[in-house]
């Protein structure tokens, strides 16, 4: 059905605007409109037509035969009287009405649902306790379909399709190596000088200065590299990859990429969380070295040791499976950071305060699988 034209007319020839009221029945009253309804024209008071809308009146109809033109003018009469009515429980018939008035009109009722803050009540323990459960079953199928989509994505690599643009993988590879690299130093510098320092003045007691050299070595290469470097990346480069796929949610670039056919998981999450899979351990070494180097600073300085001596008592210490592993859980660490900073961005809502909520979801989230699954790698080492 082809929608009047809102015509404009100014000419002579147009009839002025009126309307007449007809009884077919007792209680149903139609308003006749003849004329030009335009924004030109001098249309007439609703006044007469509320007033004819009594208590005997319960159906209200419309009749548009000698309607010439309209726009919003008639509209705005219409409102008012379909108002009143609704008001005093009269039965509106808009059959009568040209299809473009009836949609208009429709257009102008469609209020947006209001939503208003109402404090949380004081819910039943088993109540929360329903809640909880089903919100970690809806939050359950999430990581697994995104598990699920990060495998097809994968598999599609090794078959040899390209997900994902070269240049965009490497530009993450460098923004998490080299883009770390001084934070990592920094922090990876004074825990070294903190273990070096506390392992001091106990060994001192003993006369046994030249063991910091086991104590710091031992500890960064084992534990403190890994860890420190994941929680380090976690908060730099886990946070961004939240904030950067929150934003696009917000932009409704995923929404775009999917209409184009292109999988956001494949293009988006893959590239990021190879990357940090991939320079994770590099980071990891390198902040074994800071942090070896750090602790030699308490041992010369403090204890009276030769670098060269503190070095040599830290190469005989660290064996070569030690070193591996260190890069086995910063690799876990860098998939596990990946994963929770791209889960939070791809769930994010559609606002500011979403994207700030997933940036500090994502960080939250990838600190505590990497103090877990630190736990449970370091208990199968030694088991």
């Amino acid at each position: 059905m082809q929608q009047e034209p809102l015509r404009l007319t100014t000419g002579s020839a147009t009839r002025p605007p009126v309307f007449t009221l007809q009884r077919p029945d007792s209680d149903h009253l139609v308003v006749a409109l003849a004329g030009s309804w335009t924004l030109h024209a001098h249309p007439p008071v609703p006044a007469d037509l509320l007033a004819a809308l009594d208590g005997t009146v319960h159906r209200l109809g419309f009749a548009c035969d000698g309607l010439e033109h309209w726009d919003t003018r008639l509209l705005i009469f219409l409102a008012t009287v379909i108002k009143t009515a609704g008001q005093r429980h009269i039965d509106v018939d808009r059959a009568g009405l040209p299809p473009g008035v009836r949609r208009l009109l429709t257009l102008s009722e469609a209020v947006p649902e209001q939503v208003t803050y109402s404090p949380p009540g004081r819910d039943f323990l088993p109540t929360r306790i329903g809640r909880c459960v089903l919100a970690l079953i809806g939050q359950s199928r999430e990581v697994a379909a995104f598990t699920g989509e990060i495998l097809l994505a994968l598999l599609a690599l090794l078959a040899g399709k390209k997900p994902f643009k070269p240049q965009d993988f490497l530009y993450f590879v460098q923004n998490c190596g080299v883009g770390s690299l001084p934070i990592v130093s920094l922090i990876a510098v004074l825990v070294g000088v903190i273990l070096s320092f506390v392992g001091a003045v106990q060994l001192q007691m003993f006369g046994a200065q030249i063991y910091v050299a086991n104590l710091v070595g031992l500890g960064m290469v084992l534990e403190m590299g890994a860890l420190m470097s994941g929680v380090i990346i976690a908060g730099r480069i886990g946070a961004s990859y939240a904030a950067q796929l929150g934003t696009m949610q917000v932009n409704e670039e995923i929404d775009a990429l999917r209409t184009m056919g292109i999988s956001p998981v494949g293009f988006l999450v893959l590239p990021r969380i190879l990357a940090l899979m991939l320079m994770l351990p590099l980071l990891c070494v390198y902040a074994d070295i800071m942090g070896i180097l750090g602790g030699s600073v308490i041992g010369v300085a403090m204890l009276d040791l030769s670098l060269v001596e503190y070095l040599e008592q830290t190469r005989k210490t660290i064996q070569l499976y030690q070193f591996g592993q260190g890069i086995l859980k910063a690799s876990v660490f860098g998939v596990l950071i990946g994963f929770a900073g791209c889960l939070r961005g791809m769930q994010c809502g559609r606002s500011a305060l979403a994207v700030g909520e997933a940036t500090t979801s994502a960080v939250v989230t990838s600190i505590v699988l990497i103090v877990v699954s630190d736990s449970f790698i370091t208990y199968l080492l030694y088991r």
